[in-house]
């Protein structure tokens, strides 16, 4: 996954540090773990959560102004985590409906 990640950061001209890509990296295996058991999100496959949910997130952080943001109704923690991944300066909030989702975002960002 890391290679495919790294492949497609650099389609989109997004550079990352390996810290970062490695921890958006684990994020999806911990996506991929909890969504088997709350299903989280209709993506099953790892490698399409890549694309979907990690690319579709960050595509973003360049366009981003300011230094405190709010993601509202953040489910798994999308885009929040990812953003809060590629954005270490930034101070994000995630808010929730209580349930599955907010179990899994909650570990998430431990």
């Amino acid at each position: 996954m890391l290679n495919k990640l790294s492949r497609l950061l650099d389609e989109a001209g997004i550079s990352l540090t390996d810290h970062q890509k490695n921890h958006l990296v684990a994020y999806v295996g911990m996506l991929d773990k909890w969504n088997k058991a709350y299903n989280l999100t209709s993506v099953r496959d790892p490698a399409e959560m890549i694309v979907r949910h990690i690319l579709d997130s960050i595509v973003v952080a360049p366009y981003l102004q300011g230094q405190r943001f709010i993601d509202v109704g953040t489910g798994p923690g999308l885009p929040g985590i990812p953003l809060a991944i590629v954005l270490p300066d930034a101070h994000f909030t995630l808010t929730r409906q209580s349930g599955q989702a907010g179990a899994f975002s909650a570990s998430g960002s431990a």
